[in-house]
């Protein structure tokens, strides 16, 4: 691979000679006030000779190395020197807010003399994350549940928009109500500029989804928040959105980024994952039925079709196991799917707008509920391709679980997809501080759909600031028996409350189920004499800054807390992970993927199983030192990770700690910590 631009001649643009990365780099490192980290020059020349060469790259950036510099001012380099746009995405909301607002204007301030010209920035959501005028105006009728509202599928809040906590304008008019004052006055109608946040339910009530919004016909499509960013986006010369977004593009059926150049993906290996959930999609009795009532409500139709396919599907999937169906649905369920797609087509005609009419929101509204069924529908029911994976769920009341039986269908495979729709015919930047697993690339870019015979790429690990060798220690209990199907044993047990004693507190529990995590907080509230938080005793991020401000406070909780949490300091001295995170048994998608890679000739427990656990250990186990001043012990209680033939692929996935089987050791170490305070 090249470094055009690089480490070659200074580029000239409109008569304006630029420097190379690595100065420019330099000279924004300074302006922050921070100091070289030869890690972030690494990426950053590493990114920059990418975009020049078009070769698509894997860069791994270990924690500490700084890496949103290195990726934006190769990036806001190339946009302006080459006026080509790029794209940024992020994992999620929070982290996009972190680079539109704070990252990409340090940067553009710092460079401003060193470029032809200031970066345009754009930040595009979606379309549900604006206000929509006309609904605050009264131009779209009162709602009716959403399907995320629907019977059993109650939310406080998402997982980015948490509900205020109790007391705090909890309730949901009053939630509504100060929405609606809000959106009168916002000049960007951005959901995050909504401070304190409401819940999914009181934002609904002053948005619309795409296919619910009137589009060009609006009366108030010059007011239109999501359309202004959409334009912005188009004219910017760096755009951020988030994986969400590269989950709909990635769909191909519809194009919701501007045409662009490069595209840089942070935090890449949720990037499968993310582009999975787009194009999963469930139907159940409740969903047939809400789209009934919307059709009879706003269209004046007769729904008596559907309402009997919906009688029908609901009576079948009573009935049906909960597994997947790796020859598509049995017969008599996809003549029962096929009914509710058939009398959803007809609704579709009969809901169709006369020829000039004018726009009704209410008729969008059924027609956006009844075509989505519709397309649903289709999909299940349609003759098996081995492109999906098909199965059911039962109502599951533990955790707030769904409490009608539903079918799902989620793709077998997206690296095509992601291949096709994200990385074609423009170069990706692909970053994250766990990329190589095993010790190799090779895992994550076969997912991406990275084949170095068709699609050139490499990888490069530009390293982290910290010494983990004698920062961490990595305890593996070897003597614990492996781990059962039973939540906890009182050996594990017995090993939690010792190391957590020795710490004195300060534990990050993470756990590979809901079950063990409260299992074990209930177990140390009875043994110990220390604070115990536990995932679902509050709102995620209120659990995590009581963690973080209480040393003495533990925290344990399971899949969101293995990468979301960044708590340097004292409070976080030991990160306990109960057992190697292997996906579920019965996890359907998973299994179906090991399956066809079987079939393939291939390891499916090695190339699924096995790399998705590698890649939790990985973000894991990194969330014990996030500076150059931590300290502490990374305790896996599964000796599996010592003795099984697949422990060096996973280790190797790990950060670098020094390792012992030493329980007296790690005792020590830690009560030693401890006294240090």
């Amino acid at each position: 691979m090249t470094s055009a631009g690089v480490d070659e001649a200074d580029r000239t643009a409109a008569g304006t000679t630029v420097a190379p990365v690595r100065d420019l780099l330099a000279t924004a490192v300074a302006a922050l006030g921070g100091t070289e980290r030869a890690g972030q020059t690494r990426m950053a020349e590493a990114v920059g000779g990418a975009i020049d060469s078009g070769t698509h790259l894997l860069v791994q950036a270990g924690t500490g190395t700084g890496k949103s510099l290195g990726y934006l001012v190769p990036a806001v380099r190339h946009a302006v020197v080459d006026d080509e746009k790029v794209v940024v995405s992020t994992a999620t909301l929070a982290l996009q807010r972190q680079v539109v607002t704070r990252d990409l204007p340090l940067v553009a301030d710092a460079l401003a003399g060193e470029l032809p010209r200031r970066p345009d920035i754009a930040l595009l959501k979606g379309w549900n994350n604006y206000v929509c005028a006309h609904k605050v105006d009264g131009g779209y009728p009162d709602d009716e549940p959403a399907l995320f509202d629907l019977p059993g599928a109650e939310r406080a809040g998402g997982a980015e928009h948490p509900a205020p906590a109790d007391g705090a304008d909890a309730s949901l008019g009053a939630q509504v109500l100060r929405a609606r004052e809000w959106a009168a006055a916002t000049t960007t109608g951005d959901r995050d500029d909504l401070v304190p946040g409401v819940s999914d339910k009181a934002w609904r009530q002053v948005s619309v989804s795409t296919m619910e919004c009137l589009g060009a016909k609006c009366p108030l499509i010059d007011d239109c928040f999501p359309e202004a960013a959409r334009q912005r986006a188009r004219e910017a010369d760096v755009v951020v959105t988030n994986h969400a977004m590269l989950g709909i593009e990635a769909s191909g059926l519809t194009q919701i980024l501007p045409p662009h150049d490069v595209l840089v993906v942070d935090e890449a290996h949720e990037l499968t994952e993310r582009v999975t959930a787009a194009a999963t999609v469930e139907l159940s009795a409740p969903s047939a039925e809400h789209a009934a009532r919307l059709a009879r409500r706003h269209g004046g139709v007769t729904t008596d079709d559907l309402d009997s396919a919906a009688a029908l599907l609901g009576t079948m999937l009573e009935e049906l196991p909960p597994e997947r169906f790796p020859a598509g649905l049995p017969d008599e369920v996809r003549v029962v799917v096929g009914a509710v797609r058939d009398a959803a087509r007809g609704l579709v005609s009969a809901l169709k707008p006369e020829s000039g009419s004018t726009p009704d929101p209410g008729l969008k509204l059924a027609q956006a509920s009844v075509l989505a069924l519709h397309d649903v529908a289709e999909r299940m029911a349609a003759d098996p391709t081995g492109h999906d994976v098909l199965w059911c769920t039962q109502p599951d009341a533990s955790y707030g679980g769904p409490s009608s039986p539903r079918l799902h269908a989620a793709p077998l495979a997206v690296n095509g997809l992601i291949r096709e729709h994200l990385l074609a015919e423009r170069t990706g930047v692909l970053t994250s501080a766990t990329l190589a697993l095993g010790g190799s690339f090779e895992p994550v870019a076969r997912s991406l759909g990275l084949d170095p015979e068709e699609t050139p790429w490499t990888g490069e690990d530009v390293g982290s600031p910290f010494d983990y060798g004698r920062q961490g220690i990595l305890y593996i209990a070897r003597n614990l028996p492996a781990p059962g199907r039973d939540a906890s044993t009182e050996h594990q047990l017995d090993e939690i409350a010792d190391l957590m004693t020795a710490a004195g507190g300060r534990t990050l529990g993470l756990f590979s189920s809901r079950r063990a995590a409260t299992v074990a907080a209930d177990a140390m509230r009875e043994r110990l004499d220390i604070p115990i938080l536990c995932q679902g005793d509050d709102q995620l991020p209120t659990l995590v800054r009581q963690f973080a401000d209480d040393d003495a406070t533990s925290l344990f909780g399971t899949l969101s807390l293995w990468q979301g949490v960044d708590v340097p300091g004292p409070a976080c001295r030991l990160v306990l992970i109960d057992r190697i995170p292997f996906p579920r048994p019965d996890d359907p998608v998973r299994s179906a993927r090991a399956r066809a890679v079987e079939e393939a000739g291939g390891n499916g427990f090695m190339q699924v199983s096995a790399a998705h656990a590698a890649l939790l250990l990985a973000q894991g186990s990194g969330r014990l030192v996030r500076s150059i001043d931590d300290r502490g012990v990374v305790a896996v209680l599964d000796p599996r990770l010592a003795t099984a033939r697949y422990g060096q692929f996973l280790l190797r996935s790990m950060p670098p700690f020094w390792r012992t089987h030493d329980r007296s050791t790690v005792i020590g170490a830690l009560e030693r910590l401890d006294a240090l305070g």
